[in-house]
């Protein structure tokens, strides 16, 4: 059965920064919607990055937009998350997803298309 696996999550200090990992197996990797989510405390689960692999294009949630950037290792299927100048609004529990879509970067905004979860890294921002 696919899955995907996070890793890299962790306490820092505002402005700091951390690169989370997410290693697709078993899931269908190739020209898909690639997404990276977060959920705190006490709210809903928001989209915050994603990217079309092996076909081009990303997304940012304006939250996180100039400071986090979304990459993929196409070879290894792996999805990076780095993520800089950390506020402490960031704090949550942050999640991969992979989606059904195979049309491009512009339909990869349906939080509904994304099949496949991760069980999710902490990531705590704090001073």
């Amino acid at each position: 059965q696919g899955q995907l696996v996070e890793s890299g999550g962790g306490s820092v200090q505002p402005g700091g920064s951390l690169r989370l990992s997410c290693a697709a197996s078993l899931v269908p990797y190739s020209r898909r919607c690639m997404g990276w989510f977060r959920q705190a405390p006490g709210k809903e689960r928001e989209q915050i990055a994603s990217v079309f692999t092996n076909g081009g294009g990303t997304y940012y949630a304006d939250s996180v937009k100039g400071r986090f950037t979304i990459s993929p290792d196409n070879a290894k299927n792996i999805v990076y998350l780095q993520m800089n100048s950390l506020i402490p609004e960031d704090t949550a529990i942050y999640y991969c997803a992979a989606s059904i879509v195979t049309y491009g970067i512009n339909y990869c905004r349906n939080r509904d298309d994304y099949r496949y979860w991760g069980q999710g890294t902490q990531v705590t921002v704090s001073s």
